[in-house]
């Protein structure tokens, strides 16, 4: 007796991305284009009429690169199904700050326990100016070189994130009225310890982003956050897998902004056999992802 179950595989050989080192020296950056190679597709020659009413320039990188997506989806739904995920990683926050000036093993070892310092507070961080500005340059992405905005926007609760999808993907250069970011948990960063990583209420939220909406059963109180108990790398991943099912699942949109944590974002690569690349502040990181059936023994 089997049970189906679902497997994730980010996808090689589209993106400049597939050259990144795996080290702490190096932070990945928004690149011309995200990335996307110059290459030929199958589908470049097979265009339906009625298609390029809705793809615009259909001779662009990313045009095409759409249409390509659009076929293999088309190929073996029942079975395998893709998206494109642009990844961003919130602008610089008032955390980062600290933790860049006592030091990583400080900051865990301490700082990261408590809500501030007496001059600044980083309980549910905010950004800093730099952040801020990093947040408001990820709008200049959608539009040039022909990157096509995301067609669904998914953020996580802290105010960092929620502030870089408020700048980053501003409602004037959003193509369709309906897509507003929605909040969900699983984007959060790791869970439990460090008060950086606590949500503020439901009712704070909704007052200062009144046009972003909440998945189903978001609650008023942090329910998650542990003062006592961090999150493991393991348990992480394995909420990440979760986050991406119910998108795949829910979410028939092609292109998926997912507006998270630096380490979030190493979860997201661990749960789609990625490599474990560092994203700096305010990037954005695109992702080809696969969604594909398999069969596990009971």
């Amino acid at each position: 007796m089997s049970a189906t179950e679902w497997g994730f595989e980010a996808q090689h050989g589209y993106f400049s991305h597939d050259q990144d080192p795996e080290t702490w020296k190096f932070r990945a950056t928004t690149l011309p284009s995200l990335g996307l190679l110059e290459k030929k597709y199958p589908t470049d020659d097979n265009l339906p009429t009625q298609k390029r009413q809705t793809l615009g320039d259909v001779n662009t990188q990313w045009a095409r690169f759409l249409r390509y997506v659009q076929r293999i989806n088309e190929e073996d739904p029942a079975n395998k199904q893709y998206k494109i995920f642009y990844v961003v990683r919130h602008g610089q926050g008032l955390h980062n700050v600290k933790e860049t000036e006592v030091g990583r093993d400080e900051w865990n070892r301490h700082w990261a326990k408590i809500p501030g310092d007496g001059v600044t507070t980083w309980l549910d961080a905010e950004l800093t100016p730099t952040g801020e500005q990093q947040a408001t340059d990820v709008a200049s992405v959608w539009g040039l070189d022909k990157v096509p905005p995301p067609q669904s926007i998914y953020a996580s609760p802290l105010r960092r994130c929620l502030r870089t999808t408020a700048l980053g993907f501003a409602p004037s250069i959003i193509t369709e009225p309906a897509t507003v970011p929605v909040i969900k948990e699983k984007l959060r960063e790791r869970l439990g310890v460090h008060t950086c990583d606590q949500r503020s209420n439901k009712t704070w939220i909704a007052s200062t982003y009144p046009h972003f909406k909440f998945e189903d059963g978001f609650v008023e109180e942090d329910e998650l956050w542990k003062p006592d108990r961090r999150e493991t790398i393991e348990e992480h991943t394995e909420r990440t897998k979760e986050l991406l099912d119910d998108i795949f699942t829910h979410d028939t949109s092609l292109t998926v902004a997912l507006v998270a944590h630096s380490g979030a974002i190493m979860a997201l690569f661990a749960a789609t056999g990625w490599k474990k690349v560092p994203v700096a502040a305010g990037a954005v990181y695109p992702l080809l992802v696969c969604r594909s059936r398999t069969k596990a023994e009971v």
